[in-house]
């Protein structure tokens, strides 16, 4: 504080304070100044200082009043403990010496929220730098992880500087999680044996993330330190490592733990057998058990059979392992088989295995009833030999990938031996079946096991045959044709295979005569006895069919015979035939006429005959026979002479009544003869007899 004066060479100057307080301070006098130098200032200096001087008689003086303020440091932060998320924490802002107090103003944001704010307007009773604080409580939650906690401290001094003096400090804010959900996973297991190892790992989830403490809990209630990794790993353990092990995991806002139980026995002598508890072998092959033993120096080994049966094997024991041999098994080999194993004076070990025999053929037989023909049933049978166990058979049938049948076995289980087994199905193939493959399947299981030979098959493929069918026969030009003329006769007939052709001719007593096997059968320059009944038959694999076709060969008529009997010229009153017959073409039309002036008179004939019952004379005349067919016709003709009787005359004598008898027997025998001559030739076996 510097006091001057001016229009004085020699001034005189003094300090005083206030209520005679001390001064605190130097004087320093020079000239026309005096400064008073307080060096530092405290609060004994916030009072009013008097600055007198004396210039030769006149005494003048000067006030001059100095107001002290302390706000040395920033503001400090303070919490009630971590801030954990989820439970109230209670921050608190400390402004340090500050002076005067009650111009102080303390806010408290988080982020840009306010927590709280607080002015401090009471003035003090003595004047002292002061420290002042703010509470806030607030409960963190999962988004404040991170936030700006400020604490603002503002001190008006106006009077004395004309900007406020700010001070303020910034903390993030960091949100604590207590440890929780601790989990310990042990590997390989919590039972071990002596010279085992085991690893235990350890993880718990919390904010900051938890340091992991392992320990031992000790006999005596104690936790023994054991590692402060994730992870514990034991190696060659004893058994005085059994016990109960701690994994904690700790941060600065709490602990959690879990506990594990491990148990560590005494190591045993372990025996295996293999290949397994079980094992399949085919009949006639190479078996060989093996019976190993670890944890044992010197033990001693002995093989027998469940029912004490012999072991009809060779046994062979080096070291910790011996063998048995069976070479090659056979049915009686189908045994459960015991290895028992003594180590000192240990406890005896037996392990067993059984030995499940099996034959399976390598070739599976289909055998068929006949061929398959579109419907007509056929058996199919899908046969299996030498199998044995066939308890565990199963045959299928499949047509494709349908089954069409299956079928299990059943056996004695006292009998063992090998069998044949097979399963037969009798279906209708039809032509959809053809290309279709036929499968014997056969499946051998022993239980769950899998072998190379469990399961065989043998295919077919079917080819349906179809039998002949639809025959047919194209006869060109037709079945009825004149004689000379050429015929072809065609057949055809449908099948699976397509069928043969074979032509033949029945004969009279029935019998086929064999002529062709081509299709079509041709005939050149025909004959007569060309005509007769042709047979067609389609031949295939699955059977027969035929058909027939008659031939008519027609001939123009000749050689016709006009006879009268028993004479062209007769008496009145006799009985004459007229009789008319056309040797070569047996079906034709016989017309019998008698010429006249006056017209022709159409006579009714039988079979060619016609009888005159007591020829008159008007009888008398031409009659003509006319023989025709569609190829063409003849004519004949004779004159009949009917004499008058003579009534005169006594023509009566012993011998005429005899010759009339006679006659009346010839007449009737000779139209039978006639009669059947010409049936007879019809036929074409005209004979003498």
């Amino acid at each position: 504080m510097t006091c001057s004066t001016t229009h004085c060479e020699s001034p005189a100057f003094s300090w005083a304070a206030l209520m005679d307080r001390p001064l605190n301070g130097k004087v320093i006098n020079e000239g026309n100044r005096s400064t008073l130098v307080t060096n530092p200032v405290n609060l004994e200096n916030d009072y009013s200082y008097l600055c007198f001087v004396t210039c030769e008689s006149k005494k003048r003086r000067r006030e001059f009043s100095v107001e002290i303020y302390s706000f040395p440091k920033d503001p400090e932060i303070h919490f009630s403990g971590h801030p954990e998320l989820g439970k109230p924490v209670t921050v608190t802002c400390f402004v340090p010496d500050v002076y005067p107090s009650d111009k102080l103003k303390i806010e408290l944001l988080k982020g840009n929220q306010f927590l709280s704010q607080k002015e401090f307007l009471d003035p003090a009773d003595v004047k002292s730098q002061e420290t002042k604080s703010l509470e806030a409580t607030f409960t963190p939650a999962d988004e404040d992880n991170g936030t700006a906690l400020v604490c603002r401290a503002t001190l008006n001094v106006y009077e004395i500087d004309s900007e406020p003096q700010v001070r303020e400090t910034t903390e993030q804010l960091h949100i604590y999680v207590s440890p929780k959900d601790t989990v310990i996973s042990v590997s390989p297991s919590t039972r071990l044996q002596e010279g085992d190892s085991v690893t235990m790992t350890c993880s718990s989830r919390g904010l900051p993330a938890p340091q992991i403490f392992w320990r031992k809990k000790l006999d005596n209630g104690d936790l023994q330190l054991l590692s402060e990794n994730a992870t514990l790993t034991l190696i060659a353990m004893r058994m005085e490592d059994s016990g109960t092990y701690v994994c904690e995991g700790v941060n600065k806002v709490g602990q959690d733990r879990e506990e594990v139980t491990l148990i560590v026995q005494e190591k045993m002598f372990t025996v295996e057998i293999s290949p397994g508890p079980w094992v399949a072998a085919q009949i006639g092959d190479l078996v060989v058990l093996t019976c190993i033993v670890t944890g044992c120096e010197s033990p001693s080994f002995s093989w027998r059979t469940q029912l004490d049966s012999p072991l009809s094997g060779n046994v062979n024991t080096e070291g910790s392992r011996s063998t048995l041999t069976l070479s090659p098994v056979s049915l009686e080999h189908e045994h459960s088989y015991q290895c028992a194993v003594t180590c000192g004076h240990d406890k005896e070990l037996e392990r067993k295995t059984q030995v499940k025999l099996y034959l399976f053929p390598r070739n599976l037989e289909i055998e068929m009833s006949g061929l398959f023909v579109s419907g007509k049933p056929v058996t199919v049978r899908c046969q299996v030999p030498d199998v044995y166990s066939f308890d565990r058979l199963e045959i299928e049938l499949l047509k494709g990938e349908s089954i069409m049948k299956n079928k299990t076995f059943l056996r004695d289980v006292d009998t063992k031996s090998l069998e044949t087994k097979s399963l037969e199905m009798t279906f209708i193939p039809t032509t959809e079946d053809t290309g279709k493959v036929l499968v014997c399947q056969a499946k051998l299981s022993i239980d769950e096991m899998e072998f190379e030979l469990k399961q065989k098959q043998n295919t077919q493929t079917l080819y349906v045959n179809v039998a002949p069918q639809v025959t047919a026969i194209l006869v060109s030009p037709s079945s009825v044709l004149e004689e000379g003329g050429s015929v072809n006769m065609t057949c055809s007939s449908d099948g699976l295979p397509a069928p043969k052709t074979l032509w033949s001719k029945q004969l009279n007593n029935g019998d086929l005569q064999p002529l062709s096997e081509n299709t079509t059968l041709t005939l050149t320059s025909t004959k007569m006895e060309d005509s007769g009944i042709y047979v067609c038959e389609g031949i295939n694999q699955a059977g027969i069919s035929r058909k027939e076709v008659e031939l008519i060969i027609q001939v123009a008529p000749k050689d016709i015979q006009l006879t009268a009997f028993p004479s062209e010229s007769v008496r009145e009153g006799d009985t004459v035939i007229i009789s008319c017959t056309c040797g070569n073409a047996p079906q034709t039309l016989i017309i019998l006429k008698k010429k006249a002036e006056t017209g022709d008179t159409l006579l009714k004939s039988t079979d060619g005959a016609y009888t005159i019952h007591k020829a008159q004379l008007q009888d008398a005349g031409v009659y003509e026979c006319e023989s025709k067919n569609e190829v063409g016709f003849q004519l004949r003709s004779i004159t009949l002479n009917v004499k008058e009787r003579e009534s005169s005359k006594d023509y009566f004598s012993p011998e005429l009544l005899v010759l009339y008898c006679a006659s009346s027997l010839v007449i009737p025998a000779t139209g039978m003869i006639i009669y059947f001559a010409r049936r007879a030739n019809m036929r074409g076996s005209y004979s003498l007899v």
